[in-house]
């Protein structure tokens, strides 16, 4: 047995599908075959199935966490005659490129948002914050975007620090993958939720990875929650080559998009085009930076061929 396993091993309870499914402890599943199909990602076959496996039993976990967390808030309140604030909840979500992470995202909000105790969950991506596409060809940043250098952390970190604190009308900046570029005239924005998920490929970055300015604050210090999505890379190098075809065929074909001229390769040219992706950027970047941070979640969702959960590893 290697290190890592024992090291796993002794920082997490591991769980098969139906050790976990059965965790669920009766909770109704809430949500409709139609509503399941506007929540999947490109190229996901999610099912009801996997929600009330893997989606309910993690809702509930949350859900109990949460409320413990008030309770205990309520208690310190009291006895330090505070006047109760209204600080939101923050989970985090991470994981690779192609992993399905966005899914993920969107599940746990749209069930979170049902149980009583959480009526108001908000959910922001980090895209948003990656600098605009001219700034990051000024900072020959093109060719790196999605690494740690290519976003704008001040930005960000403001954003979730206002958040954390509780203020008001908090605002996020949007992301078009048709113009592969910070939207400049429409944002996001955020009114004191229960609840704010954020998702992106580095949200569990530390002051323990590799940066340039070690003192630095990172958004991984305001997070109550950090879940990882996880898979074997061959099955995620083979998963965004699928999800490489499918934009060819739909929004690549858009004359508006920033890859337009990737929609007339044929498919095997367009399965060389994302392998070379893979390779050069999507690859390093995820052993470089994403992976290191996995032993850092509090949950992984480790996912198998057919992008359905079959393993769940929850800190103790």
């Amino acid at each position: 047995m290697t290190t890592n396993k024992l090291t796993q091993q002794a920082l997490y309870f591991s769980f098969q599908r139906q050790q976990w499914s059965e965790l669920r402890n009766s909770v109704p599943l809430t949500l409709s075959q139609e509503e399941l199909e506007n929540l999947r990602g490109m190229n996901e076959q999610l099912s009801l199935d996997e929600v009330t496996d893997i989606y309910l039993p993690l809702s509930r976990l949350l859900n109990l966490i949460i409320s413990a967390k008030h309770q205990r808030s309520e208690v310190l309140d009291q006895f330090l005659s505070h006047k109760p604030t209204k600080t939101p909840y923050i989970i985090s979500i991470s994981g690779s490129v192609a992993v399905g992470k966005s899914t993920t995202a969107r599940i746990l909000q749209t069930l979170l948002q049902r149980w009583p105790e959480h009526p108001k969950v908000e959910l922001v991506t980090t895209d948003g914050f990656l600098y605009p596409l001219a700034e990051l060809k000024q900072r020959n940043l093109l060719k790196r975007k999605g690494f740690p250098e290519s976003y704008d952390m001040k930005m960000l970190i403001d954003f979730i620090s206002s958040i954390k604190a509780g203020d008001e009308s908090v605002t996020a900046p949007l992301y078009s993958h048709v113009s592969y570029d910070r939207l400049t005239n429409t944002v996001q924005e955020i009114n004191q939720p229960d609840i704010l998920i954020i998702e992106g490929l580095n949200v569990l970055q530390t002051s323990l990875d590799p940066t340039p300015d070690h003192k630095s604050t990172f958004l991984s210090d305001y997070v109550d929650f950090s879940i990882y999505v996880d898979a074997e890379e061959s099955l995620l190098k083979h998963w965004y080559q699928q999800r490489f075809l499918k934009f060819r065929q739909g929004a690549f074909s858009d004359p508006e998009s920033f890859f337009h001229h990737y929609s007339t390769l044929s498919d095997e040219e367009a399965n060389a085009t994302a392998a070379n992706i893979w390779d050069t950027i999507n690859g390093p970047n995820l052993q470089s930076n994403i992976k290191p941070s996995r032993a850092r979640a509090n949950l992984i969702l480790k996912k198998a061929h057919n992008h359905l959960v079959d393993q769940v590893l929850l800190r103790k």
